[in-house]
C-alpha cells in the first residue's frame, strides 16, 4: 500500500525531495501505524474501500473509493481531506488514511451503508485553542490537529452500539459523547473515555 507520488514531495529536476514538515508527519504516522497495525490486519489486501461522508457544518456530502487493489488513491484522499477541513477557518490538512480504514471497518462492523455524519474532522490549532477555551473536554494536543481523529455518528444506529463497535476494533482512542451525540475515534493509542 502506498502512493505513487506521496503528498509532501516537491519535484526538483529529476529527483524528489521530501519536505521536512512532511517527513515529520510521515514519520509520526508510520510510528503510530506500528502501534495500531494489528488492529488493521483484518483488512483485505485487495479490493476496494469506500466511504460516504456528510459534513453537518458545510452540508457537503461525498462518496469516494479511497483505496483500491492495495493502494490509497491520492485524488479521493484529497477530496476527503477537503470535506473534513476545519469548517471555521477552511484550513485543509491531510487525514490519516488509517483513520479512514477505522471508519470503513466500523461501518462494516455495524452493518451500515449510510453516510457517517461528521461533527468534527481536522481542527486547526487556532480552532482547537478556541474550543479548548470554551470546554474542558478538548485536549491541548488533540489528534484532530494532526488529521488523526474524527467525531461521528451514524444515522439509524444507537450511539452506544456505535461506541461498542468502535471499542471492539481496538484501533485507537474511542470517546463517547451522548449529550452532543457523537463518538470520537482516532488512530492514537488504544484507550477509552
Amino acid at each position: 500500500m502506498g502512493w505513487k507520488r506521496p503528498m509532501g514531495y516537491e519535484s526538483f529536476g529529476e529527483g524528489a525531495v521530501l519536505s521536512r514538515r512532511r517527513f515529520l508527519q510521515v514519520s509520526g504516522g508510520l510510528a503510530a501505524g506500528l502501534l495500531v497495525a494489528p488492529a488493521h490486519a483484518a483488512l483485505k489486501p485487495s479490493g476496494r474501500r469506500k466511504l460516504t461522508l456528510h459534513n453537518l457544518h458545510t452540508g457537503e456530502r461525498l462518496t469516494r473509493t479511497y483505496w483500491a487493489e492495495g493502494e490509497y488513491l491520492a485524488g479521493p484522499l484529497s477530496d476527503i481531506d477537503h470535506l473534513l477541513r476545519d469548517h471555521r477557518t477552511d484550513d485543509v490538512h491531510p487525514i490519516d488514511p488509517q483513520l479512514l480504514d477505522v471508519l470503513h471497518r466500523l461501518q462494516a462492523r455495524v452493518g451500515s451503508r449510510k453516510p457517517f455524519e461528521i461533527i468534527s474532522g481536522y481542527r486547526s490549532p487556532k480552532t482547537n485553542a478556541m474550543l479548548r477555551g470554551n470546554s474542558k473536554g478538548v485536549a491541548k494536543k488533540s489528534l484532530h490537529m494532526q488529521g488523526r481523529a474524527i467525531d461521528v455518528r451514524l444515522p439509524g444506529h444507537q450511539l452506544s452500539k456505535l461506541r461498542q463497535a468502535a471499542l471492539s476494533l481496538k484501533a485507537g482512542g474511542v470517546g463517547y459523547y451522548p449529550g452532543p451525540r457523537f463518538v470520537h475515534v482516532d488512530t492514537g493509542p488504544v484507550r477509552r473515555w
